[in-house]
């Protein structure tokens, strides 16, 4: 399994890193202008962040296959392994193509239904990111186009691995594990969401209570002993 914060805050990168076993970053270009630093600047902070570890993805802006193999190229001049992301539209899958033969790794984005995901995979995509929330939020099921895109892809294009986006909730990220994804992408949120428990917290402190309690207790039978020569 692998494990993407999708963000472009290099703080929170740095910091989660430390805590969450990741194996990358993802952007796409509403984080990168959120985060309001140039790509040629953020994309390698973001890869020092990760101690210069960890697959970096990144999204073309093009609308032309031509166009998108251009932007690709300009994206592998600033990190040499990133992995680029294509909007799978027909434009998109021709770039796909084209990319695959120059040996370029892609992900195909912006995945709102299983086959579209499959023509991607076919087309050579590493990657297929279907979108997991935004499909549930246009009436359809998010986790059911996981489970048919990675029944999909195990039988007919073993090579490329399902990367489910999209997230508002860590149920949503959990049953797409559970449906056999073998990666997801968390925003900041979600992923903040997944360690912070306030039950957790109030037990933790309890046992800090009980601990220091039972040692103040010892330390007076102790005192208590000496004094009385026991």
């Amino acid at each position: 399994m692998e494990l993407y914060l999708d963000t472009s805050d290099v703080v929170a990168v740095k910091a989660l890193s430390r805590i969450f076993p990741l194996a990358g970053v993802t952007t796409n270009p509403s984080i990168i202008a959120a985060g309001k630093k140039p790509l040629d600047v953020v994309l390698p902070q973001l890869h020092e962040a990760m101690g210069g570890q960890g697959r970096l993805f990144a999204q073309v802006m093009a609308t032309t296959a031509e166009g998108m193999v251009n932007d690709a190229r300009k994206l592998r001049s600033i990190i040499a392994d990133i992995v680029v992301k294509v909007p799978v539209t027909a434009e998109g899958l021709a770039a796909i193509k084209m990319l695959k033969a120059e040996g370029i790794p892609t992900l195909g984005t912006a995945v709102y239904g299983a086959a579209q995901g499959l023509l991607s995979a076919l087309a050579g995509a590493e990657y297929v990111a279907p979108y997991v929330n935004r499909i549930d939020a246009q009436g359809g099921s998010g986790i059911q186009t996981v489970t048919d895109l990675h029944q999909l892809l195990k039988m007919h294009a073993p090579q490329a691995k399902v990367l489910a986006a999209s997230f508002k909730t860590p149920r949503q990220a959990l049953d797409c594990l559970l449906a056999g994804c073998e990666s997801i992408t968390l925003p900041l949120d979600v992923a903040q969401q997944m360690i912070s428990y306030p039950a957790v917290e109030a037990a933790v402190a309890k046992f800090e209570q009980d601990g220091w309690e039972r040692l103040a207790e010892r330390r007076f039978n102790r005192t208590f002993c000496i004094l009385i020569n026991c």
